[in-house]
């Protein structure tokens, strides 16, 4: 009766919950309501009439070197603001900031004049800047835009299909070869045919789609009307402006950048807005057109899931293999020990007196599983979270911050694990311990971080990390994560040590010549097969979403991929460890680890496969960069994979030794 009427009491507070709640919106994702400035109630409304365009970084597919807008000689706003920026879009190299382009809701202009640069032959300052616009458009670098948290789109077609792409992004211009072939998007027009020139997007044609909102979703705080933005497009233009003016931009001719500069150029920046009515698009879908345009979001879901029910196939055979041979094993082990003629040992059991040994480098091991447990349940929560929607792209940033900050906050597991494991293999030296696993692998991490941060400083790019932002990040390690470390190896240093199903013999036992399929190094390599296998088509999109600056969104299917990536990693370790002890080849700890945590050779591999045929990278800085952020990644990859195999084959060893009978 009593917990009927407290689950009745659950049941009636949810009930009111929800019904004194109408909904919520994420912080910085709430929606804004305009009003046009020429409506009477607007003056009495709390909607808004002027609509502000953000400007981000300027980067591009064949450099790794984002740069600020500020950087390019183009027109700024008399007072920049800086919106404020979470940790993760400082990380990421995002400097957002006010533009000199003024909207008004539902207030279409024509050819409206920014501003206008002028650039003369012998001024050293003049040809500095024209020569950086010029190196940034060979590159084509992109733009970006932002207007009511959206990213500001150009949609053009794709090859002959009537299926438009629409970037999160324009070039700032494109580039004509010497032998007259055009660069980009040079091949969007005919007017772009003089050889060894370059042309500069100086005018651009906004289209803002927007859609009515009725008066009972407004609240009180508005009257009359209210309208919402569902879309932001452009279309960039190259334009020789001809005096002033609404007919200024109809000049057929385009804005061309000689490679020499002879005389005095001069640049006009104008813009043009439409705004029309999108009433068959919600705000809340309004992400939809970018996200359904995207290459490659058309995947061969055939073949993914081809690839998938191989996976769980040889997963489920694996596991029937091991189930039946391991029962039969265990039945003919216990047989024999009440049998009166029973033989000498032979197989697994041959090895109990040795197989819970304590391995060479138990300190080191046991720092890297703390470690790796901790990138578990960070790629875990973190999925999680994007899974639920909290970590959405609307939501610039949140994606490292949430990384970044699990990171810091799951230092109290690592230490537990690392002292658990550590104190089990007999380990005394606890203050090594300790450090090591708070220091050692994100100092490795942190090392490899800061000198690619002084590359991007050497380089002026806008990914260069502030000064204080990386005394923040010391703040978050060494004050938040490091204590966090020490509570969790006290507790774990705490506990007894872990005990073991059997009891080890003080004399190890010789290893018999071992065949080419049990030697350790073959063994290792074929363990990471199938695991990468597993994750390799979704790879591809994850390396297209960091280095193609491509929006990736699919967080349930790569959940879904995780998952199968812990159980594969898991059997196909455990599998490998029972041949290598069904050879009397007790040294599994080290091995183990290893089995699983080569997938990380094989996504490095991968990662130069893809440096090499997807992208067009060029320099010396940006190939360091890829490659330095490369081997960070591959480095977590290892101690996430590797932490799987090991505690699933720890788990597996314990079961098997502790249900066979040993005199």
């Amino acid at each position: 009766m009593i917990s009927k009427y407290y689950w009745n009491c659950w049941l009636a507070a949810i009930f009111v919950l929800f019904h004194f709640s109408t909904g919520f919106y994420l912080p910085g994702l709430a929606p804004v309501t305009y009003c046009s400035s020429k409506d009477d109630s607007a003056k009495n409304s709390k909607c808004k009439t002027h609509i502000p365009i953000f400007v981000n970084r300027l980067d591009s597919m064949e450099s790794i070197l984002p740069y600020d807008y500020s950087s390019f000689d183009f027109c700024q706003a008399e007072d920049v603001r800086y919106p404020v920026e979470n940790l993760g879009q400082v990380v990421f190299g995002e400097r957002i900031q006010s533009s000199p382009y003024n909207l008004s809701f539902n207030d279409g202009v024509k050819c409206i004049n920014v501003c206008q640069k002028t650039y003369k032959k012998g001024d050293k300052e003049s040809i500095r800047k024209l020569n950086f616009i010029k190196k940034q458009v060979k590159k084509n670098y992109q733009q970006h835009w932002i207007i009511d948290n959206m990213p500001v789109t150009w949609c053009y077609d794709v090859d002959e299909s009537d299926k438009k792409y629409c970037a999160p992004g324009f070039p700032v211009g494109c580039y004509v070869t010497e032998k007259g072939v055009g660069k980009d998007a040079c091949v969007t027009s005919e007017l772009f045919k003089s050889k060894d020139t370059y042309y500069v997007f100086n005018h651009v044609d906004l289209v803002i789609g927007y859609h009515e909102v009725k008066a009972n979703e407004l609240g009180t705080s508005i009257t009359g009307s209210g309208y919402r933005l569902v879309s932001a497009k452009l279309t960039p233009k190259s334009v020789q402006h001809k005096g002033k003016g609404p007919s200024a931009c109809e000049n057929p001719k385009a804005m061309a950048i000689p490679s020499t500069l002879d005389d005095v150029l001069t640049i006009n920046y104008t813009y043009s807005v439409t705004f029309i009515e999108r009433s068959d698009v919600r705000w809340s879908s309004r992400w939809d057109y970018i996200l359904d345009s995207m290459p490659h979001t058309n995947i061969q879901w055939f073949s993914i899931m081809n690839s998938l029910v191989i996976v769980l196939f040889l997963s489920g055979m694996v596991a029937m293999i091991m189930l039946r041979t391991l029962h039969k094993d265990i039945a003919r082990y216990n047989q024999m020990d009440n049998s009166e003629d029973a033989q000498e040992e032979f197989g697994w059991k041959l090895v109990h007196g040795d197989v819970f040994r304590p391995p060479r480098k138990g300190m080191l091991l046991s720092v890297f599983l703390g470690n790796g447990i901790q990138i578990f349940f960070m790629t875990l929560i973190t999925l999680l979270f994007a899974c639920l929607g909290f970590l959405s792209p609307a939501n610039r940033g949140a994606l490292m911050t949430c990384v970044l900050v699990l990171y810091v906050c799951l230092g109290t597991p690592a230490g537990y694990v690392s002292a658990r494991i550590y104190k089990s293999l007999g380990g005394e030296r606890w203050k090594s311990n300790v450090l090591l696993t708070a220091l050692l692998c994100p100092g490795v991490i942190f090392g490899i971080f800061f000198l690619l941060n002084m590359i991007l400083w050497i380089e002026s790019s806008s990914a260069a990390i502030p000064f204080g932002t990386l005394v923040a990040l010391l703040a978050l390690w060494f004050g938040i994560s490091v204590p966090l470390a020490f509570v969790g190896a006290y507790f774990g240093f705490k506990k007894r040590p872990i005990e073991q199903p059997v009891r080890t013999n003080q004399i190890p036992r010789q290893i018999p010549d071992q065949s080419i399929y049990t030697k350790a190094l073959p063994g290792i390599v074929m363990g990471g097969v199938l695991p990468f296998g597993c994750i390799f088509v979704q790879l591809f999109f994850i390396l297209n979403s960091i280095w193609s600056h491509q929006m990736y969104y699919m967080f349930g299917f790569i959940f879904l991929v995780f998952v199968i990536l812990v159980l594969t990693c898991s059997e196909a370790t455990v599998l490998l460890c029972y041949f290598h002890l069904c050879a009397e080849n007790y040294h599994w700890w080290w091995r183990a680890f290893l089995t699983s945590g080569f997938t990380a050779v094989y996504l490095f591999i991968y990662s130069i496969h893809y440096f090499v045929y997807k992208l067009e990278i060029s320099g010396v800085a940006s190939t360091m960069l890829y490659f330095g952020y490369t081997l960070i990644l591959v480095f977590l990859f290892f101690l996430l994979t590797g932490s799987i195999g090991f505690f699933s084959c720890f788990w597996f060893v314990r079961k098997i030794y502790s249900v066979v009978k040993v005199d």
